[in-house]
């Protein structure tokens, strides 16, 4: 075990990537659970990475959102003599990323148009504060008991910002890069659009809107096709599919804002969402032990839901707007 500053004790690592990794650790001040996330080892530390650590957590931490992973703290650790290490601290959240989830198949279309209601209130948040994700993909996209956690602002940029890497490298998961940002333009919210369509997409059919045998032929002439269409499927809502047909519109002007696609995803399903522009819009309880991702779990929040005084079931409840007034 180790121990950060003396405060964040690490019993755990829980993910790894290709430039960090993420630990279970024990905040001995606060005396709670959290994740901690560090340089993997190997990875090149010193100013540079420090500096960029340190923006990811103050982009995360901007955002005051029940579908954003929340930032507790930042810190850097000496590891050797000379060589510091920065970390975050993040709020630990429990459960399963969508890309786990996905393995098994495509989700029922009502908990996929859920799923990416939430990431979309997520990006709306992040818009709002003018941040760019620029990584949404099912490895980013945490499932969890009380709903969906969006996670990694690593490569978060604010919006507008130019590309500032070398000719020939991609920033970003090649599968999800909005046609645009093969093109190095400057990032913008509508990339991210691109993004939660692939996304929504991926879920209803459990594959991409195109051809992707291989990295090379996602970056290439074949990359840029138009996407296939959404196959039917029974009982998903005609605007759902128009919806995800818009968001990965080859025009960036031409896909819907994150407002909107939130609005919309949620109310397909009649949930609730909190949007950035008006009065948050607190979520429905759940029954205790149930989880809400799978499509037996429907019936089950369903039922149990019916079945309490008062109650509806979060995946039969209304997507509403309260117009909210300066200072509260």
């Amino acid at each position: 075990m180790r121990t950060l500053d003396g405060r964040y004790r690490l019993e755990q690592r829980v993910g790894l990537g290709g430039m960090s990794e993420v630990w279970r650790a024990h905040d001995e001040v606060l005396d709670r659970e959290v994740a901690v996330k560090l340089l993997s080892p190997g990875q090149p530390d010193g100013a540079e990475s420090v500096a960029r650590i340190r923006a990811e957590a103050r982009s995360a931490a901007r955002l005051v959102h029940p579908n954003v992973a929340s930032v507790h703290d930042f810190g850097t650790c000496v590891t050797l003599p000379g060589h510091e290490t920065p970390y975050i601290v993040m709020e630990l959240a429990m459960g399963d990323t969508l890309a786990a989830h996905l393995r098994a198949g495509p989700l029922h279309w009502r908990i996929a148009v859920r799923v990416c209601a939430e990431v979309s209130a997520a990006l709306a948040a992040a818009h709002a504060h003018g941040i760019v994700h620029r990584d949404v993909k099912p490895a980013n996209v945490m499932l969890t008991p009380s709903g969906v956690k969006v996670l990694d602002f690593g490569i978060a940029t604010p919006t507008g910002a130019a590309d500032p890497t070398p000719d020939g490298v991609v920033i970003g998961t090649p599968a999800y890069l909005a046609p645009e940002q093969l093109h190095r333009a400057p990032a913008t919210p509508a990339a991210d659009m691109y993004a939660l369509g692939v996304l929504l997409y991926y879920c209803l059919t459990g594959r991409l809107p195109y051809a992707a045998d291989s990295v090379t032929q996602l970056l290439g002439p074949q990359r840029r096709q138009p996407p296939q269409p959404l196959p039917d499927l029974p009982g998903l809502p005609a605007e759902v599919a128009d919806l995800c047909r818009r968001l990965l519109a080859e025009e960036p002007t031409r896909r819907p804002s994150s407002l909107v696609a939130a609005l919309l995803l949620a109310e397909a399903v009649d949930a609730r969402v909190y949007v950035p522009m008006h009065q948050p819009l607190m979520p429905r309880p759940r029954p205790p032990s149930v989880s809400p991702w799978t499509d037996r779990a429907a019936t089950e929040v369903t039922e149990a839901a019916a079945a309490l005084p008062g109650a509806t079931a979060e995946v039969t409840g209304t997507a509403e707007v309260t117009e909210s007034r300066p200072g509260g």
